[in-house]
């Protein structure tokens, strides 16, 4: 295990951080739109920069005397939402437009972070065009909005063609169950030396990546499909560490306790995801990788990892449920949203700028640039976009089978002690057992006794 700061300390570095990053506020100039965004940790990878860039031209020129003055937060995502709340509770280091994940809209909803939009969007012609369930990602339990949804994702399964070629499985691979995915995994490792033969994200360093990519992708394949596993909506509580809890913590300890996963050491390091799209996948050394829909992003031209044949390279494959049950196949589903802080200083002229963003042209721009799934009616249908990048379509199909998470604000509480659990039986410091019982009271204080036993 790697040493890890003090809560103290890395409480005074994040504070520090966060208000050097906003400097003097956002109420520096009535005529400046200050903008905060998840730059990425790699720095060849510039997609959201460029785009932003490309957008802050545009917005200036259709309003002289307007700037826009970009605020980027370089960190994993953990540290990212750390640093984004340090941000917000002030209004001399708030921003007048942050970038927010759909898992913790919710959460600074309830702080008190956020502006509600409906003022805005009720003028909005564009609205419309926007889906049900991508609005729904930014709504709070006091039927207001407090996000405009920039896209969604979904996830899979990534193999490498190679790989597989050489561990004599198919080039059209589809398991129809968990075992078949362990079952391939097992024959790689034992055929294809020098290949990591599975990734599932795992541990408290991933963040929302472990529990998302990894646990509830397995989590969700469990049951009918139809009732939700983490939380019960009929009885308004959380669901303790169940038979399907234990299904899915298995099989992340199987992974790993097996060796059929990374290394536990990279496995948790907070920067793997990088190094999966960076070099692993583009290098031939990872044979399955259970990942999200934008891993694009970074091989197209002009990324820093530029790799144009991945379409070649790579086949893709729904993650299956459990046993194979209906409906046969599992994605999760999130995706990001543009919010106006509650002490933002330019609310309006923040508004303004993501009409700028979401006109259909500039938001199809950005879905094909972050490999992204539309959350526009008018672009979902537009050929240029369903043909513009392999690979879109496939994901683009997942949405009929997805899942969303708990969009509630005890949610990043809960995922913590997802990820928790992930770790001990990833480390081999707990069984699964243990870990699930750890899991259970980390939710009874997570969610001041809201649960229920299955």
């Amino acid at each position: 295990m790697r040493p890890t700061a003090t809560p103290l300390l890395l409480a005074t570095l994040l504070t520090a951080t966060a208000l050097s990053a906003c400097g003097s506020g956002s109420g520096s100039s009535p005529d400046t739109v200050k903008i905060s965004f998840k730059q990425s940790t790699d720095n060849s990878i510039r997609v959201m920069d460029t785009y932003l860039g490309r957008m802050k031209k545009e917005f200036e020129k259709a309003n002289p005397g307007k700037k826009v003055e970009l605020v980027p937060i370089k960190a994993p995502d953990s540290e990212y939402y750390t640093k984004l709340q340090q941000m917000l509770r002030s209004p001399k280091t708030a921003p007048d437009l942050v970038y927010e994940d759909t898992f913790l809209i919710n959460s600074d909803i309830t702080s008190g972070y956020l502006k509600p939009l409906d003022a805005y969007l009720d003028k909005w012609p564009d609205w419309n065009q926007f889906i049900d369930t991508a609005k729904s990602a930014a709504k709070a339990q006091d039927g207001k909005t407090y996000g405009v949804p920039d896209g969604t994702d979904t996830r899979g399964l990534w193999f490498d063609k190679g790989v597989f070629q050489k561990a004599g499985l198919p080039a059209d691979w589809q398991p129809k169950s968990w075992d078949d995915v362990l079952s391939a995994a097992r024959t790689i490792k034992r055929t294809v030396p020098g290949v990591t033969p599975l990734n599932v994200y795992t541990g408290k360093p991933a963040g929302e990546a472990a529990t998302m990519q990894g646990f509830e992708m397995l989590l969700y394949g469990t049951g009918d499909g139809k009732t939700d596993p983490l939380y019960d909506t009929a009885a308004k509580k959380w669901v303790a560490g169940s038979q399907a809890f234990k299904d899915a913590l298995t099989f992340v300890e199987t992974v790993y306790k097996e060796k059929l996963g990374p290394d536990v050491s990279d496995a948790l390091d907070p920067n793997f995801g990088t190094t999966v799209r960076g070099e692993l996948l583009p290098k031939g050394k990872l044979g399955i990788n259970l990942d999200g829909s934008w891993l694009p992003q970074d091989w197209q031209k002009g990324a820093g990892h530029e790799w144009p044949e991945w379409s070649q390279k790579l086949g893709l494959a729904y993650m299956p449920t459990q046993h194979g049950q209906a409906p046969g196949k599992v994605s999760m589903s999130g995706g990001w949203t543009w919010a106006i802080p509650s002490k933002a200083s330019n609310p309006d002229l923040a508004f303004k700028f993501v009409r700028t963003m979401q006109t259909k042209a500039n938001a199809q721009k950005w879905y094909i640039a972050n490999s992204g799934i539309a959350v526009r009616k008018d672009v979902a249908s537009d050929p240029a976009y369903v043909q513009a990048q392999p690979g879109i379509k496939f994901f683009t199909d997942l949405v009929a089978s997805t899942h969303y998470r708990p969009a509630y604000p005890a949610y990043p509480k809960v995922s913590t002690a997802v990820q928790e659990a992930m770790e001990g039986v990833t480390t081999g410091d707990s069984s699964v057992d243990k870990a699930a019982s750890g899991y259970d009271e980390e939710l009874k204080t997570a969610t001041d006794g809201q649960v229920v036993r299955k």
